[in-house]
């Protein structure tokens, strides 16, 4: 990436950096039991080592976790989120030993839609960054753990620009996908664009840049929106992501939010919000938090945000990162309030329902 390298030179004795975003470390070491749960139904973070990325959704009473490995995709079942760390994952897929899907395997995400599975994630050609594009797994069974994932192939996203970290919104009877790109074939800095879907594997052009990094705490390393993630409350559509370079301990979540009524294919309709809304934070084991995603708890009182973050400062992209999870309210005007990263030591009350 341009400004990349020079960057990357600079800071290597305090990162592991193996890439250029944060799925970079590509051989997370498999996830021991962490988390402590006590008998008065408190549970402490981290929920998974080694576990960048993260990404959770459920379906008949099941939750389904994934996040990156980088070199195989891997999804975690479990009735409660506050024991994730006692389930074992199913490795269902890895990839071929070449090709333009072969390394790199970055951000899965798991989607149930009109009845059948579908893993989004990003992935390049035999190590090369600059050929990193979306890909597309298809699962007609009940249980994603099961049955058989059947390659869709590359989501031909519009302008088959560099993309990573592909995510999916139906609103409306409409498919919307978003992700993480270059605006050319040179790199430099990460902006989030937006396009429709007929249908989930075929994207209808054309691509729609909603945001670039424009403040200072967008561009901490270099300039980076990345890990997209969509939340719909109270007729808005809130685009949380992740910002700054995951190398650095600045890295945040931002907020992007439209009207559910709105072209949401129109920028002019996404307002950004001129701070971050979680993090930056360093302290009390919480370094360099971002790439979230949400959950709602078992009895559907409460919602959950889940993200990763080191536990040191410094640590950079690689795999120390973990699967930290939170609950997470509304401010008054309907916004969410994620507060602050919650520290290592404390004791949170487990998800309401389990």
């Amino acid at each position: 990436m341009k400004n990349w390298f020079l960057y990357v030179l600079v800071t290597l004795s305090l990162t592991e950096f193996g890439g250029c975003k944060s799925g970079d470390k590509p051989n997370p070491t498999p996830n021991p039991p962490v988390a402590a749960v006590d008998t008065v139904g408190r549970f402490q973070n981290p929920q998974l080592t080694a576990a960048p990325d993260p990404w959770v959704t459920s379906k008949d009473g099941f939750y389904y976790v994934m996040h990156t490995t980088g070199n195989s995709l891997r999804i975690y079942k479990t009735r409660s989120m506050s024991r994730l760390n006692q389930a074992r994952p199913v490795t269902v897929w890895t990839p071929p030993a070449t090709g333009p899907n072969s390394r790199d395997i970055w951000a899965p995400e798991l989607f149930n839609i009109n009845n059948k599975w579908y893993i989004y994630y990003a992935a390049d050609n035999n190590g090369v960054d600059a050929t990193h594009r979306m890909f597309v797994l298809e699962n007609e069974s009940a249980d994603p753990t099961q049955g058989t994932w059947v390659d869709k192939g590359q989501l031909n996203l519009p302008d088959n620009k560099w993309a990573i970290d592909g995510t999916v919104l139906q609103l409306d009877n409409q498919l919307y996908f978003a992700w993480s790109g270059w605006e050319n074939d040179l790199g430099g800095q990460q902006n989030l664009y937006l396009c429709k879907l007929t249908n989930p594997y075929t994207a209808e052009g054309p691509r729609i840049r909603v945001s670039t990094p424009d403040y200072t705490w967008e561009k901490q390393g270099f300039g980076v929106n990345e890990g997209p993630e969509f939340l719909v409350h109270n007729n808005t559509v809130y685009l949380i992501y992740s910002a700054s370079f995951c190398g650095t301990d600045f890295y945040a979540l931002g907020q992007l939010s439209a009207p559910t009524n709105a072209n949401l294919l129109t920028p002019s309709s996404w307002t950004k919000s001129a701070t971050p809304v979680f993090g930056p934070y360093s302290g009390n084991g919480a370094y360099s938090v971002g790439h979230n995603g949400f959950f709602t708890s078992a009895d559907g009182t409460q919602n959950w945000l889940v993200y990763h973050a080191n536990a040191a400062p410094g640590q950079g992209c690689g795999d120390q990162r973990s699967l930290r999870m939170q609950p997470f309210g509304w401010k008054a005007d309907g916004a969410p309030d994620f507060g602050s990263p919650t520290p290592l030591t404390e004791w949170i009350k487990r998800p309401s329902g389990e």
